[in-house]
């Protein structure tokens, strides 16, 4: 694991036991819905589905998945051991492998995945175009990719109010709950430099997936993408 990746992990397991309560909180609980818009986004297969859901977490888009889905296999993937051991404790299927790992090199085979998802994770990954091949390679012939990450403030959302809680509230808000002066800022900072829906569009037609489209979600606040390969 290189340093970058070493220290995003550490991160995200030293916030881990706030890391849900926060999550809901900062949102006013609409990331509940936005996980919600992502597993309906998912086209219908007729047979047993195999799911691969990188940056995990605590496993709240398995949890989605298990709703929806009859008999789904599920690996999830990230960098922090807590995080998942977390999460695992929240899953009732017993076709769920939790895997601590890199997304920029995934253990597992080509063409054996039916959908991968990613939510609020993409942002955290540097370089990204490591993960669009490594998806590409796991992904079955007509396979879909599917990220939900939030908007870059590069540009000006609901009249600049989201703009000024990204800004200044959010980060003190999680550094005052979770202790961590680092973690939310962090957060803050990611969101900020994070491409414009077209340019991420671009980046994921230019690795060679096609298809690509992508709707915004809550005023703009989120948007959902949607890559086949």
């Amino acid at each position: 694991m290189k340093n970058k990746d070493k220290t995003i992990a550490q991160m995200f397991s030293r916030i881990s036991p706030w890391y849900d309560f926060l999550n809901h909180f900062l949102s006013l609980g609409t990331d509940i819905y936005w996980r919600k818009k992502l597993i309906r986004s998912i086209p219908t297969l007729n047979r047993p589905v195999v799911f691969l859901d990188l940056a995990t977490g605590t496993m709240d888009v398995v949890r989605e998945i298990e709703k929806n889905f009859t008999d789904p296999k599920i690996i999830g993937l990230d960098l922090s051991y807590e995080m998942l051991s977390i999460g695992k404790k929240k899953t009732k299927i017993k076709n769920i492998l939790p895997v601590c790992g890199n997304a920029k090199g995934l253990p597992i085979s080509s063409n054996s995945i039916d959908i991968v998802t990613i939510a609020f994770g993409i942002r955290n990954i540097v370089p990204r175009k490591e993960t669009y091949e490594e998806v590409l390679r796991v992904l079955k012939p007509g396979g879909v990719f599917l990220i939900l990450e939030f908007a870059s403030t590069k540009k000006i959302i609901l009249f600049g109010l989201y703009n000024f809680y990204l800004s200044y509230l959010l980060p003190i808000i999680g550094n005052l709950i979770s202790k961590d002066k680092i973690a939310y800022t962090y957060l803050r900072d990611t969101i900020k430099k994070f491409p414009l829906a077209t340019e991420l569009k671009n980046e994921l037609l230019g690795s060679g997936f096609n298809e690509v489209e992508f709707q915004s979600l809550t005023g703009g606040i989120v948007n959902l993408y949607k890559a086949k390969k």
